[in-house]
């Protein structure tokens, strides 16, 4: 039952290449140990074959054959993991600037981010990139790894100053729990273990902080449940059900929803999990629902409680702009909200977002991993909330009509530590 109880941290490692975001995993995996034998085995083969004298931990992550030739990770790596008190679904995210879309969509689910430091280095442009696309992806809990602290002699002085720096730039980025650790993750000082080379830091381990840190951010918000529905369901006797996964807040059978954008307002009758008959759900559960009062809702209609989301089918937003070729206004694309799709067109580029000012720069086009503020008209109208209040329902995807490839992820509203 312990096992069963735990709660899910989602985290992802943010940060620039090379500065051992892999190998912190790696290292932490290890130490705690997650990996069987067949596994460490493979790592000491590919670590032998590109003649490396001991085990590069980078390799347990790195699984392509690309990124172990080039010794960078190139795709997102997910790995699972547990420790006595919770379970981690661990993104390990590129560092390359060119991967910049991989990492946006590592964190794009993560309660937390995992930023790791070169301590020789202290935050390069590719940092504040990654940690100003974590924040406008509403990741507010940040761990930061000041990492090769080996390579200073385990100063103090060197520490603080990467600190200092860290600190001002989260606070900026409007960040709430920020913790700092001085770790050496190819040695494994402060990662599962408290280093005994670093008798001044007081503060917790990786793997402590992680324990510690709140989990759920996700789905969870306190401004109502959110059910974008996915599917109808046809019960055995006549009726029909609604499936979707829940986010934003607890349902239960009584209360009383709005289907939208429809404006029909209705309660729940019953409610199913994948466990069978319940008469509640939470942020993150797949369920079905049945409602008092039959309607026409299709997939791609949301039921929400209050208060309730906005109906539109114009609005501004942050978009991470992954597409090969630039976007510019009068552009036509479409747009994935929830479970809607829709034709969609960008009616103004309002500006780019400057990384080392955070300003907003005139600009009349958004390139590959531009981020930027565009004014948006969809064809249908959207059961929307800021992306502040809600990560689920404030967000979408961009597709090109022509190749189906995505081509940006996209925040409804203007975040916050933007100029005004």
């Amino acid at each position: 039952m312990k096992h069963v109880t735990k709660d899910l941290l989602r985290l992802a490692t943010v940060g620039s290449v090379d500065d051992g975001k892999s190998t912190l995993i790696g290292r932490l995996l290890v130490d705690t140990r997650q990996l069987f034998d067949d596994q460490l085995d493979a790592v000491a083969t590919a670590s032998e074959r590109r003649g490396v004298g001991d085990l590069d931990l980078s390799f347990v992550t790195d699984g392509l054959r690309a990124e172990r030739e080039q010794g960078i990770t190139i795709d997102v790596a997910y790995r699972y993991a547990s420790s006595p008190t919770r379970k981690f679904i661990i993104a390990d995210c590129p560092g390359h600037v060119q991967y910049t879309r991989n990492m946006a969509t590592g964190a794009s689910t993560a309660d937390l981010a995992l930023v790791v430091l070169n301590v020789a280095q202290g935050v390069k442009e590719q940092t504040r990139r990654h940690l100003c696309i974590t924040a406008l992806l509403g990741v507010r809990t940040a761990i930061i790894a000041i990492n090769k602290m080996d390579t200073v002699d385990w100063s103090q002085a060197a520490y603080e100053a990467v600190v200092t720096d860290v600190s001002a730039l989260t606070a900026e980025l409007g960040f709430g729990t920020v913790v700092t650790v001085p770790v050496s993750a190819l040695s494994g000082e402060n990662v599962a273990e408290a280093s005994s080379h670093m008798p001044w830091y007081h503060g917790p381990t990786i793997l402590e902080a992680l324990e510690t840190s709140d989990a759920g951010s996700w789905t969870t918000t306190d401004h109502g449940a959110r059910l974008p529905i996915q599917r109808i369901l046809r019960q055995e006797g006549g009726g029909r059900t609604y499936a979707g996964m829940l986010n934003g807040a607890d349902l239960h059978v009584g209360d009383e929803v709005t289907l939208l954008p429809a404006g029909v307002t209705t309660t729940i009758t019953d409610m199913r999990s994948g466990s069978g008959v319940t008469s509640s759900a939470s942020p993150g559960l797949s369920i079905d629902v049945g409602l008092a009062m039959e309607t026409n809702a299709g997939r791609g209609d949301l039921l929400a409680t209050a208060p309730l989301p906005t109906i539109t089918k114009e609005f501004l937003a942050t978009v991470c702009w992954f597409g090969d070729n630039a976007v510019t206004p009068g552009q036509r694309l479409r747009l994935k909200h929830t479970t809607r799709v829709t034709p969609a067109r960008v009616i103004a580029i309002e500006g780019t977002i400057a990384i080392d000012s955070l300003a907003v720069d005139a600009s009349g086009q958004l390139v590959t991993n531009d981020i930027g503020l565009v004014r948006i008209q969809t064809a249908d109208a959207l059961v929307v909330d800021d992306y502040q209040v809600n990560r689920v329902t404030g967000s979408f995807v961009l597709i090109d009509e022509v190749s189906n490839a995505t081509v940006a992820a996209g925040m409804i509203g203007r975040a916050q530590f933007l100029d005004a």
